[in-house]
């Protein structure tokens, strides 16, 4: 028996599934579209359709409007205020490239031949860079830090080659995968002793695999319809679980019960949070490891009063 660890990028099918291994997890696989300006806007679009839907409310300015934010940005004092508008000018840039890509390809279609040294194709690039500095000053939709990772995927697949890019997104998936992992470790250890651990930890587990399954599948693959229902499910057993057993419980039990139930609602919302974004999210999983930490705490005096 070969029980030795495949060297990233080894492929192989599996149940009939073609998949790339990448840090411990045999990812599905997809040949990557024919490398054109065309198909590169398309990616390019979705790339940042997906980094706004992830984003803070307000920040999808269009293009257009660049040189009035970029202004607003550069005359705030109040600092709270120009982390807003940098983010809003983050976005604005964004839309920008957007815009200049669009007739770039527009021109390729009308026979044009578009040179990477064009000067367009510079202010393209420029665009996006200086985005991706600004997008550190964006949060996530939930409040917390934003993601750097999505801010960089535009930028990354403006300067790459498509095949290069979709190689590239295999180790973004992979680290996407340890950290739902991660988090799911951080639930089930706060479970330990409990009662009914077995049940809790085995649903938290099947979910974290549901959740690994739908982050490495394609919008646009037709799987992504059933791996999308399981996951939702899956994490929605969980959060009912809790309910019931809060429920169940009288006088000082519930307080603990009503914690336990808060600490694992808190890490599905963190493993869905991850999996929509399909990016790791190091500053939300360190917060809620020290929520895992002080529920601990608790627990542990509680014991012993």
């Amino acid at each position: 028996m070969n029980d030795e660890i495949p060297e990233n990028g080894t492929m192989k099918v599996i149940d009939g599934v073609e998949r790339i291994f990448y840090d411990g997890y045999w990812i599905k696989r997809y040949h990557a579209p024919v490398d054109n300006l065309s198909d590169k806007k398309l990616l390019i679009q979705s790339l940042t359709r997906r980094l706004f839907n992830h984003m803070e409310h307000g920040i999808n300015i269009p293009g257009r409007l660049l040189d009035k934010v970029r202004t607003d940005y550069e005359i705030e004092s109040d600092p709270r205020k120009k982390r807003v508008r940098g983010a809003m000018l983050a976005g604005a840039l964004f839309n920008r490239a957007a815009d200049i890509f669009k007739q770039l390809v527009e021109l390729e279609a009308c026979g044009v031949h578009i040179k990477p040294d064009n000067e367009l194709m510079r202010t393209c690039g420029e665009c996006l860079q200086e985005a991706l500095e600004l997008g550190k000053l964006a949060r996530h939709r939930n409040g917390d830090a934003g993601i750097d990772e999505l801010w960089g995927e535009p930028f990354k697949a403006f300067v790459m080659s498509i095949e290069d890019f979709y190689q590239s997104r295999y180790v973004k998936i992979a680290l996407t995968m340890q950290n739902i992992d991660e988090v799911a470790e951080h639930m089930v250890g706060c479970l330990r002793n409990n009662h009914g651990l077995q049940e809790m930890e085995s649903m938290i587990r099947h979910y974290a695999c549901m959740a690994r399954r739908k982050c490495e599948i394609l919008r646009t693959d037709p799987d992504i319809f059933d791996a999308w229902v399981e996951f939702v499910v899956a994490g929605e057993a969980i959060t009912r679980h809790t309910a019931e057993q809060a429920e169940s419980k009288t006088g000082n039990d519930i307080l603990d019960e009503f914690d336990a139930r808060y600490m694992l609602e808190q890490g599905v919302e963190l493993i869905a949070d991850i999996t929509r974004a399909r990016t790791s999210m190091p500053s939300s999983t360190q917060q809620y490891l020290s929520l895992c930490e002080q529920f601990k705490s608790r627990k542990s005096r509680n014991v012993f009063n």
